[in-house]
Parts: structure tokens; sequence; C-alpha cells
């Protein structure tokens, strides 16, 4: 039997499973559903996109696929910047979208039970209603779903005091390549029965196997946060301000650095004024959440490490609008800098004491390449997003902007740093990978690969090469 016939009985087989509308192979919509975010990684053309919307349908397809030798490709809402979504020729781009029910919120034990589908801001509005809270929140939590921060071990700005998506983490649901359904994890607070198989599905990438059901970990909703904002004269004096927060054993709810060319392009977005005026090479954002004094006496330490480390300004306010101002933005850094053309977000994290060491090496960089490279970042643990801005139509720019992105990751790893701290390998720092983690840690995942996918059905190439 040929590959074509093979794959029109595959496609048959796959609406028989899940109707004619959950399974889509016009170019012209198949197209938005090739890659995610990240414009450097490579892509392919899948055979169809398919859209389950249960578990049982998602075990169809997955054996129905491993029967043809068809590859999948699992998919959440594509806001990934690593190229992990990204499909592979004549693949099927398994997408979890219609997988987007709040199964159960539990406010007596503090968890909730949800299909990969559901948008991380969705499920946060509705915990709040019971008086919960779903910490991890990513830049794109309007949009992005649980399965795909559950798949990179999403973070966000409260990972200072909250950790990353995997804290949250109870249990899943997973089918793997045989088209089984394995459950890890459980319901309490405590257990450590067998090996920890949840922690080793988060960050997966898609690689083991695909998620249809997390339980998470809820927390007590937060009070109104107060907000402190400190501007420094160079970036050193913020990496000592950071030191400083961290030795004294503060910890924020969030704390956020940028540098001076986000400054700049956020005020002249937002057509304000940030710190103490254009000036200024750094800004602190940080943020309590611990309520009314206690928050108020957190954040004036912090202010009063700041002016010690040489702080141009540092204010402190309750005023929640105020804050909310500041923390806007924050995130309005990304949006501020599409007027200088395109960008490409990288994703590196150092040692907290070496944050300033980072950002001078970007300038560096920058100069080097005559591209704007602008950071920002959680001060809080490290984890910056050097953010290189090119012109896309330009091919000695973007040639520049993917050295830039590597040197970047050079200057990380040599700071004692990771190439990744939130957003995953995927398609795009497979090498890089190799580089941290050593042939030896690359040889156990492999084997890990081999156990649960011997086929390579799931995801191919990507986080790593299979031989």
């Amino acid at each position: 039997m040929n590959d074509r016939v093979k794959s029109v009985e595959l496609l048959d087989q796959l609406r028989r499973v899940l109707g004619p509308d959950g399974v889509i192979t016009d170019p012209d919509v198949t197209e938005s559903y090739r890659r995610d975010m990240m414009p450097l990684a490579p892509a392919g053309a899948p055979l169809a996109v398919v859209l389950p919307a249960d578990t049982a349908a998602v075990q169809a397809v997955v054996r129905a696929c491993a029967a043809a030798g068809t590859p999948i490709v699992p998919r959440g809402a594509g806001s990934g910047l690593s190229g992990a979504a990204n499909a592979v020729d004549g693949c099927v781009v398994l997408a979890m979208t219609r997988m987007n029910r709040i199964l159960e919120i539990d406010p007596d034990n503090r968890l909730a039970v949800v299909e990969p589908g559901v948008v991380n801001l969705d499920l946060r509005q509705e915990v709040e209603k019971e008086g919960l809270f779903y910490p991890p929140d990513p830049s794109s939590y309007d949009w992005c779903t649980i399965g795909g921060n559950v798949s990179t071990n999403a973070g966000g700005l409260c990972c200072v005091k909250y950790g990353v998506t995997t804290d949250s983490v109870l249990g899943l649901e997973v089918v793997l390549a045989s088209g089984e359904l394995l459950r890890t994890g459980r319901r309490t607070v405590k257990g450590v029965a067998g090996y920890d198989l949840t922690k080793l599905f988060v960050g997966s990438e898609g690689t083991l196997g695909v998620i249809t059901q997390a339980t998470l970990a809820l927390r007590p909703l937060p009070q109104a946060p107060a907000t402190m904002v400190a501007a420094f004269p160079s970036t050193e004096a913020a990496g000592v301000a950071v030191a400083g927060v961290v030795r004294e054993g503060l910890v924020p709810s969030l704390m956020e650095i940028m540098d001076a060319a986000s400054i700049r392009a956020v005020e002249a977005h937002l057509n304000t004024e940030l710190g103490a005026g254009s000036g200024s090479a750094a800004l602190l954002i940080c943020q309590s959440d611990a309520g009314g004094e206690v928050a108020k006496r957190e954040l004036e330490k912090i202010e009063q490490l700041c002016l010690s480390a040489g702080a141009e300004l540092a204010y402190v306010t309750t005023d929640v609008a105020e804050g909310r101002m500041l923390l806007a933005a924050r995130r309005a850094v990304l949006t501020a800098l599409e007027v200088y053309g395109a960008w490409l977000t990288d994703d590196v994290c150092v040692p907290r004491t070496r944050i300033a060491e980072l950002i001078s090496g970007c300038a560096e960089i920058s100069a080097r390449q005559r591209l704007l490279i602008a950071v920002v970042g959680h001060a809080g643990d490290g984890n910056m997003h050097p953010t290189i801005a090119y012109d896309p139509t330009d091919a000695d720019q973007f040639e520049r902007a993917k050295l830039a992105f590597d040197e970047i990751l050079e200057v990380g790893l040599a700071l004692g740093g990771t190439v990744t701290g939130e957003h995953g390998i995927g398609k795009i720092k497979r090498e890089w990978l190799a580089r941290e983690i050593g042939e030896v840690g690359i040889g156990a995942h492999r084997a890990i690969k081999r156990a649960l996918d011997p086929d390579n059905l799931f995801n191919p190439g990507s986080m790593f090469a299979l031989d």
C-alpha cells in the first residue's frame, strides 16, 4: 500500500471518529496550525489538523495514527515561543482546544480538575469566584491554554513566590502511544507512592503523551497588592538591589526588571514617563500580596534596599489602580517594541546575582549585531527575556537576529544559567539542550522516550533527536 492510499484511509478513519468538522485538511486553514509564535523554528506541512472533543476521541486518534505510522504533534493555542507545537511534514496536528471544560472546582480541598483546552485566564476567573487563586500567569494568560502551560512548564510574573506550573499540578491523565490512558498523581496534599510520573510529563512538550486532564492545586485568593517601583542609574545598581532582596529573605509576589531600551519603548508607547525619567538604566517593579501593613512593610524594606544600592527614585504605593498601571507598563514591553519591527524573544535564566551581567552582555551583542535588544524579565528568579527587534523583510537583519539569539544563550550559559527558564526547548534549542545537560543527560532523555514512545509517534524532533 503506497503512502497516498494510507493517508486517505487514515483520514477516512479519523473522520469516522471525529466527524467531518473534527478533521481539517484545507491547506489555507491548516496553515494557521503549522507553527507557534517562534519565527526561527522550522515547521512542516501537516496531513491534517484534528479537533477531538473528549479523551476517548484522543485515544482513537492516537491508535489510528500509530497503526498508520503517522506522527502526532499535540497543540494548545499556539502561544509557545520555542516551536514545540510546530508541525512536521505529513503529521497529524492534535489541537486540544475543543477540550475546554472546567470539570470540577473543589474549594474545600483547594483543587480544580480541567481539560487541556481551558484558557488560563478563564480558570483564574472561575476559581476567584470561590475565593481561590491559580498562580501560574504566563504573559499570554488571556489566551494560552492549561495543556500548553503544563506541556512547557510555563511560568510567569508570579514565579518568584508561587513557582512555575509544575508547582501547581497534582495529577494528570495522559494518553500514551499505545492509546492507553495513564493516570498520574493524586488529589491529596501529600503522596510519594512510586515514581513522580506527573513531573515527568510536565514540561515534556508533547513528546511522551497527550495530556487530556489536569488536577491543579489552588491557593487562597491573595489580598490586593501593594506596589513599589525603583529607578536606577545603572543595571549594576539594580542587580545589587535584587541580590539584597534575596539575601534578606524577602519574597515579594512579583519582582520584575526592565532595562533602558524597554523603558524607552514603553514610555513612547504609553506616552508617559516611568521612574526617574528617560535616563534611567533600569527599573525594578515589585508587588506584595501579603495584604495591609504587612505588604507595606515588606515593600518599604525593599525600597530601602533599592535606595542603598543607588536607586535614583524608589516609591511605594498601596493604590491598586496605580499598581495596575505600573504593571501594565511591564506587560506592554513586547507591544511597545513592535514600532521597531518584528521581535524575537529569547528566554534564559541566570543566577539572580548575575542579572546585571546578562543585561550588559545583551547590550554588547546589540552593538555588535546592530540591532535593538531590550531586556525585561523576572528579577525574582533570574529569568530574563532579551527581545531582539528586526525588520523581517531584511534578510541580513534576520540573519543577525538569529546570531544574536544564539549569542544571548551563550552568555546565559557562561554566567552559570540555563537556556530556558519557562518557554521550553521545542525545535529551536535542541542543540543547546544537548550542550547544557551533556551526553549522559541526553542519553537519559532518549531512554525515557524509547520506553514510553518506542516508535517516536509524538512530536518527533522536538527537544532532542532520538538517535
